[in-house]
């Protein structure tokens, strides 16, 4: 039986965990027939050693997205290795400690400035450095949480993560006549690098105890690695510019 990615070539980025989401896309996407390559910094030697767990063997190029000679340099480097692209994963957000944990009103512009960098600027930097391997359309796909809200603990990243949101509609508009689609999946808290790296994580993620109404569970990033998968693959053709929410449903509650 086919998969709902046989014949497409994923462009992944963000792989740093066995318990990410974007670790959890790969193994789906190849799963679904797709060839995959990844992306990985600063270091590519853990997603290396990572990717070896997944089912079929992958090439691990070293991208910076604030870099602009490794910008520049990824169409080429694709190119050599899977000759064009189909899709594309934006899982990368970083903010600086001080941006985090409680210190909204104290935090300084340059740590905002980092977060909005490579939170949310990043996905155009990476949409208009893999256009050119994207002539025939495609999928782009990017990772939010939800920034309809002020999330406790979560500070910048939060309207770094609205800027994303923003940014991923401004490139559904401009890359459509190209018949490229931009979409997010909005996933509930997992227990990955990133959220580890957030100070009183916990308190955030028990608002999913009380309010999912699916059951969720922070060990498991495969739901939302298959709401990435789903999005890359032709049967959203016509599917711009959206949020998915993967959340077990706490988006939609009210009080």
């Amino acid at each position: 039986m086919s998969g709902i990615l046989d014949g497409k070539r994923i462009l992944i980025t963000g792989v740093l965990m066995e318990s990410s989401i974007a670790f959890h896309t790969a193994k789906v996407a190849q799963e679904q027939g797709a060839e995959v390559i990844l992306t990985a910094f600063p270091r590519p030697t853990l997603t290396e050693r990572i990717a070896k767990k997944l089912p079929k063997p992958v090439k691990v190029l070293e991208l910076d997205v604030t870099d602009d000679e490794h910008l520049e340099r990824l169409a080429g480097l694709v190119k050599d290795e899977l000759g064009s692209l189909d899709g594309v994963v934006h899982s990368i957000g970083f903010a600086p400690q001080d941006a985090l944990g409680g210190n909204f009103l104290n935090t300084p512009f340059e740590s905002v400035a980092t977060a909005m960098h490579v939170s949310a600027f990043s996905l155009k930097s990476l949409a208009m450095a893999c256009k050119p391997l994207m002539s025939e359309g495609g999928s782009i796909v990017g990772l939010t949480f939800d920034a309809q809200f002020a999330w406790p603990q979560y500070d910048w990243m939060g309207p770094a993560k609205a800027a994303l949101e923003a940014t991923s509609r401004y490139l559904a508009r401009d890359l459509g006549k190209d018949s490229i689609r931009c979409n997010l999946i909005s996933a509930g808290p997992l227990g990955s690098m990133a959220a580890k790296s957030i100070p009183g994580f916990g308190e955030l993620a028990d608002v999913w105890n009380h309010r999912s109404p699916l059951e969720w569970d922070m060990a498991d990033p495969e739901p939302a690695g298959r709401g990435v998968v789903a999005l890359l693959s032709d049967f959203f053709p016509k599917t711009t510019g959206e949020i998915i929410h993967v959340d077990g449903g706490v988006h939609m509650m009210g009080a």
